[in-house]
């Protein structure tokens, strides 16, 4: 069935545990991208769930779906957007930026709720792709300890607490991801892969959905614990 007036831009969903790479495949890639950390809520909001003694930042409820989706929304269709600025050591939206990729036909949406907006996305025409990265437990709670003492973003005890939890549920996140119809893909493949859709695009003029993800129909709803950062 052919979407009346399609958008000339879809959105390929990149999501993966904390630390485990998704900054530099986006880097790699070459797409433009949307930061999914930016739409956390604010961390004096009461409603925050917790965890490891502080605001649980792995609970989607920390997270505004309908804000990211709304601007995914307004990116795929205009190719511009104005979007927040989250600093994650203040647990805090710092202010606003301008978000343009111009004709780009793909950009990339990263993030650790990613899996969230495959449904809506996907009933609005707008999902290209869905990938999760998929990488060893030890080097991820080792990529994720390093980046985080590096930017200050907890104290110590609360980085060790948190990362060996999310350490113990890595592979039950990533079996709920790969549930919700992303594709499991180690670093360099991801590279590769969206490499790939970006060539395909750019010789259609557009992307059409390429691919089929298990989870299409219904709203913004969650598919249960994800993962920061």
């Amino acid at each position: 069935m052919t979407t009346p007036n399609p958008p000339a831009r879809r959105v390929v969903l990149l999501a993966g545990p904390s630390g485990s790479g998704k900054g530099e495949v986006t880097r790699r890639s070459g797409l433009p991208a949307l930061a999914l950390d930016d739409f956390y809520r604010e961390g004096d909001d009461p409603a925050l769930p917790r965890r490891f003694g502080i605001a649980d930042w792995d609970d989607p409820a920390s997270w505004d779906a309908q804000a990211a989706l709304t601007a995914l929304e307004t990116l795929c269709r205009r190719g511009r957007v104005t979007v927040p600025t989250y600093s994650i050591s203040l647990s805090a939206r710092t202010g606003q930026t301008r978000l343009d990729i111009g004709d780009a036909p793909l950009v990339i949406a990263e993030g650790i709720f990613a899996a969230e907006l495959i449904r809506p996305l996907a009933a609005a025409g707008l999902l290209a792709d869905g990938i999760v990265l998929d990488r060893p437990g030890p080097l991820v709670f080792a990529m994720r300890l390093v980046r985080d003492l590096r930017q200050s973003r907890k104290p110590v005890p609360v980085l060790l607490r948190r990362g060996w939890g999310l350490l113990g549920d890595q592979r039950a996140d990533m079996r709920a991801w790969v549930r919700a119809g992303l594709r499991p893909l180690g670093l360099h493949r991801a590279v590769r892969e969206l490499r790939r859709l970006a060539l395909i695009a750019a010789a259609d003029g557009r992307v059409h959905q390429l691919t089929a993800p298990a989870a299409h129909r219904g709203q913004v709803g969650s598919i249960g614990r994800s993962r920061r950062g």
